[in-house]
Parts: C-alpha cells; structure tokens; sequence
C-alpha cells in the first residue's frame, strides 16, 4: 500500500495511526488503574450513628487524632492503598472493625474482590466492607483504599502503596499496622507491649489454638477485665479489638465468663463490632 497519494498521506494509513493511538491511550489508563493495586498487591463502611445505642463505660472511644501525612509522609494527589489477601474460611473480624474505624476517620475507598482460587463466597462476604461508593470511579476524592480479597491463602497477607515497605502476614501484624494509621496506639511502652501481649494472645490462643490455650486465654481475659473495663486501662484498645473478635470467632461468647460477657457487651454498645456480628449470623 502506498503511504502518499497525490502528495497526501494515505486516508488509509491515517486511520491506522488514529486507531494506534487509541489502543495506547486505553493501554495507559489501564496501567494507571493497575499501579494502583501493583504497589500493593499480596479491605463496610462504619458510618454509624453511636448516638442511637446504649452508652459504654467511660473511655469507649478511641482518643488518638491521625494525620496521613504525618504519619506517612507527604504524597501529594496520591491514593494510598491497602490490599489484603484473606481466606474466607478464616475472616479476619479485627480487620473489618479497623476498616469501619478508618472509614471515621478518613476518606476511604473501599472494594471487595474474589480471587480465581476460591470458587464461590457467601454474598456477606462480598458485602463486609459496605455498599459500594457512588464516586468511587473518581480515586482523587478518596485518602485511603482499602482492597478485600477472598483468596485461597495459608496466612492473611497485606501490602502497602509505600514502594519501600515489605508485605505484612498474619493477622495480628496487619492489625497493628491499620491501629496505628488511627494514631491511637498507646505512646507509653509499657501499655504498647501489653497491647501486643493481648493481640498476639488472641490471634494465636483464641482464634488459632486448641480448647486448652482457649480456655487458658479466656481466664485470663476474666481476670484482667475483673479489674479495668478494658484491657489496657480506661480506654478502648486494639487489644480489645483483636481479642473480641477471636472470642467471638471461637464460638467462646455464649460460654464465657461475667467479666468477658460484659466486655463483650460494652464492644458491641459501642457500633464499631455490628459488621461483626452481622457477619457470624
């Protein structure tokens, strides 16, 4: 085919460069869509009105105040992501009372995914992060995303949009590390490390341990709950977090002793547990 006719470029050829350079615009946005996942590959919102249910002990609330980019560094116009792997034969309870709490918080961009290694899940499981945004095609508007996907997967693994920042396994790690974008986590060490003690507690004696470390993690709970409203003191912790939701994943709420009862009932008075129980009904 000749490329010039009467000194004109072929019509022909035009049309082939036109449509090139449509394929390469839609190639490009695609990437754009994909980087957003590929820094972090390896998650309803929580928009309650606390108002309506019945009043917790004093320091229910969480005090910390959060500034992405104190915390994170200054990242203009950028979305950062989160992306987490989990297996829907294990949710990860904690995870989606953190995701409620930063959807408080922050301006979070919340999507659910099922990977090709699962077959099929629950439809609560497709809807535990909320309904989905009406903007949510306009990324710019939101600080955070928060990506869920059910995958066939030993451990819950999760990345993170910081190009420097190794993938975070286990449950227990990916809770402290969405608490501490609340800016809550305690700044005495002592506390820090009981927090620790009890995540580590729940995760690996109530949510992952025979009947014996079980019945071993929730005497200890009684004991300590016999003598605070919560774990660490005054205040709601991630300690409370992680251990509620290992009791109640366990099966070991109906079972359980006073003191944890009333826990218990104090986590769920405050709203931030109703994706919980909505998801084990």
């Amino acid at each position: 085919m000749p490329m010039y006719q009467n000194g004109e470029i072929d019509p022909a050829l035009k049309a082939l460069e036109a449509r090139q350079d449509e394929i390469l615009r839609k190639l490009y946005d695609l990437k754009a869509a994909v980087d957003g996942l590929a820094k972090t590959v390896t998650t309803p919102d929580a928009d309650l009105d606390a108002s309506t249910l019945p009043q917790s002990p004093t320091g229910a609330t969480l005090t910390g105040t959060a500034d992405l980019d104190a915390l994170l560094g200054k990242d203009v116009g950028a979305l950062r992501d989160i992306v987490v792997n989990a297996n829907p034969a294990s949710p990860p309870l904690s995870l989606l009372v953190l995701h409620g709490l930063l959807c408080r918080r922050y301006r979070v961009l919340s999507s659910v995914h099922l990977h090709s290694s699962v077959a099929s899940v629950p439809q609560k499981l497709l809807s535990c992060l909320g309904r989905p945004h009406a903007d949510s095609y306009t990324r710019c508007r939101f600080q955070l995303g928060f990506t869920l996907i059910w995958k066939d997967v030993p451990k819950l693994q999760m990345k993170f949009s910081t190009p420097s920042m190794c993938p975070i396994e286990g449950e227990a790690n990916v809770a402290r590390f969405l608490f501490r974008l609340l800016g809550a986590e305690p700044h005495d060490p002592t506390l820090a490390t009981r927090a620790d003690c009890w995540v580590d507690m729940g995760v690996f004696q109530l949510a992952e341990g025979g009947a014996k470390e079980q019945a071993a993690a929730v005497r200890a709970l009684n004991a300590a709950l016999g003598r605070s409203h919560w774990l660490l003191g005054a205040e709601l912790s991630l300690a409370d977090i992680v251990c509620a939701c290992c009791v109640l994943r366990a099966g070991l709420a109906d079972s359980a002793p006073s003191n944890v009862k009333r826990w218990l009932q104090a986590c769920r008075n405050l709203g931030h547990f109703d994706c919980v129980y909505a998801l084990l009904q």
